[in-house]
């Protein structure tokens, strides 16, 4: 123990160095503390402000910003026809539109590999999509002459418009991300399935090539991201489609086998022809054999 309190009064300086490395590294991790939560306040304000530009961009659009449901009492609600079926054909076709890119992230395996994080309902801003879906869905009249009242068009009014935000957001966000939740040996097997879903959709590729890298794609992406049943049956098609290579090519394949079958059939015939006959060798003089004399 003297030895250790001599040995400290020796060295009584290095306190100074220890208390300073300590320091740092306090001051390092309260920075990167400040800064995550900076960068969550800005991820948040720039949700908000995306939200709140595109929502007064589509109203506007719309010709509809004086638009606002009369306050009526809910018993005196009656069906009413819509003051104009154009506005309803408009809300159809924004949220077509926004069906038709979604499933563009859902259906192209490419994509999904890609963005995986779109069809991710763990990730908040995709789950806040699919639920901003689900309500527009739900309030989509069956058409444009539906009998509905004001009060349930200007809520798929603002579905729509929350639908069309949300996917925006979410749409950025997973293009930020990509695939940068996965760990490094996930993140080389999406890369492997890439490049294997290329090779499979390949005209240029062999057939076997083809059926193998399909295989290889399935296999790669098991585990990994869940491919629904849609997705599946449209890769199929399209592999199906370059597996079978179309009519032309099968008759292509069919008449170079058949060539081939005709050069050697016919290579076969000219060796056999009677004007191509060869003579028969004349076999080389043989002296006979000796024998001896029988004894007298």
């Amino acid at each position: 123990m003297d030895e250790f309190w001599r040995w400290a009064g020796e060295h009584w300086w290095l306190g100074f160095v220890a208390f300073g490395v300590v320091s740092s590294a306090v001051g390092g991790i309260s920075k990167s503390l400040d800064r995550a939560a900076k960068r969550r306040h800005e991820r948040r304000l720039e949700t908000l402000r995306l939200k709140t530009q595109l929502k007064a961009a589509e109203i506007q659009a719309r010709g509809i910003g004086s638009i606002a449901p009369t306050p009526v009492p809910q018993k005196a609600a009656q069906p009413a026809s819509v003051p104009s079926n154009e506005l309803l054909e408009r809300l159809f076709a924004e949220h077509d539109e926004i069906t038709a890119r979604w499933l563009d992230y859902e259906l192209d395996v490419a994509k999904l590999i890609a963005f995986p994080a779109m069809s991710d309902g763990r990730q908040p801003l995709t789950a806040a999509f699919l639920r901003a879906k689900k309500t527009a869905d739900a309030l989509r009249p069956a058409s444009a002459d539906s009998k509905v009242t004001e009060q349930r068009v200007t809520e798929y009014l603002d579905a729509v418009g929350n639908y069309a935000v949300a996917f925006e957001v979410a749409e950025r966000d997973a293009r930020r991300l990509r695939d940068s939740s996965f760990s490094p040996d996930e993140r080389k097997r999406l890369d492997r399935a890439q490049h294997m879903l290329k090779v499979a959709l390949d005209e240029s590729a062999t057939r076997a090539e083809r059926q193998v890298a399909y295989k290889r794609v399935r296999d790669e992406l098991e585990g990994l991201l869940l491919l629904s049943d849609e997705a599946v049956q449209v890769l199929e098609k399209k592999v199906a489609g370059e597996l079978s290579a179309g009519p032309a090519a099968a008759e292509a394949e069919e008449t170079a086998a058949q060539a081939a079958a005709e050069a050697t059939a016919a290579q076969a015939s000219s060796e056999t022809t009677p004007g191509s006959i060869p003579e028969p060798r004349t076999e080389p003089e043989r002296m006979p054999l000796r024998r001896d004399d029988p004894p007298a």
